[in-house]
């Protein structure tokens, strides 16, 4: 596999002519799943839809990576390990933040989910061992004040629900946790592979709840469905979550998470755009700390 550079020439090994290109498409690619989610779960409920998303993007990476010749069993130790990645950053982080945007906006979701850089910042150190500069503090502080400022206006006017809040609370955690365990863990495993593994895993942990709590009788299938499930798993599972776990195994974890301060200014760009959800000036001026933070989080020491 090529190396794949990150945000600057002071962050990570760069290969030429790809610096900014992965990082802009697994943005975008990440940011835009939200607006995409809250479509589909107005005809199908939540966990059923994440149960087939899973299932046939798992498929066709398994696939991808047979016709490229890069399939082969993981050893038990790494199998496992991929398995349990797929419960927490498939079945737990996606199925708790789409079952809490039932009730609330796809870009609230998508705020609180970018603040995991600072849990993952404190917990990196003693996880895995990994140094909190002034400079990362500062970013990650900054990421922070930008993203308080995103939800400034929502969390004060009470227009979120709060079941729905710590529910995708609950994935946020499920996320941290998730990326915390693939640096610690490193499965040694193709992408293609490791990530289909991940997503088949989802499938078979959310596919009792899905049975238990939901009903197929409440789906309907409607053009808006289809095209974003169909998007959700070709873009999303397959292109974003193969962009992120590339992005994660060539930066440090607190580096990798800071993209996520991204997702508040994107994740209502998308929402404004695709759903008509209301924008305020001050969301737009948190796009500066935030940027800025992630410049900081992400540039090594010279």
């Amino acid at each position: 596999m090529k190396a794949v550079s990150t945000l600057s020439s002071n962050a990570l090994p760069a290969a030429p002519g790809l610096s900014w290109l992965p990082i802009a498409a697994f943005c975008l690619l990440w940011s835009s799943a939200f607006a995409a989610a809250k479509i589909a779960v107005r005809d199908c409920p939540p966990l059923t839809l994440l149960t087939l998303r899973f299932l046939i993007a798992g498929a066709l990476m398994l696939g991808l990576a047979a016709a490229g010749g890069r399939w082969r069993l993981p050893p038990a130790r790494d199998l496992a390990v991929l398995v349990l990645l797929g419960v927490l950053n498939n079945a737990l982080y996606l199925g708790l933040s789409w079952s809490g945007m039932t009730t609330v906006s796809s870009a609230f979701t998508a705020v609180l989910i970018s603040t995991n850089p600072l849990l993952i910042g404190v917990l990196a150190g003693p996880v895995l061992g990994e140094r909190l500069g002034w400079r990362k503090l500062a970013g990650l502080c900054l990421g922070l004040a930008g993203v308080a400022l995103v939800l400034r206006s929502r969390l004060s006017g009470m227009q979120e629900d709060l079941h729905g809040t710590l529910l995708v609370t609950g994935g946020l955690a499920a996320l941290v946790a998730g990326t915390l365990l693939y640096k610690r863990l490193a499965p040694a495993t193709g992408l293609w592979t490791s990530t289909g593994i991940q997503s088949l895993a989802g499938a078979a942990a959310l596919l009792p709840f899905a049975l238990a709590s939901e009903s197929l009788g409440d789906a309907h299938l409607t053009a808006s469905l289809f095209w974003s499930m169909a998007y959700m798993i070709v873009a999303v599972s397959m292109g974003g979550y193969y962009l992120w776990f590339m992005i994660l195994g060539r930066a440090s974890a607190t580096s990798a998470s800071a993209l996520h301060f991204l997702m508040p200014p994107l994740g209502l760009l998308f929402g404004w755009l695709v759903l008509g959800e209301a924008v305020s000036w001050l969301d737009l001026l948190g796009i500066v700390p935030i940027a800025f933070g992630i410049w900081l989080a992400t540039r090594r020491a010279g």
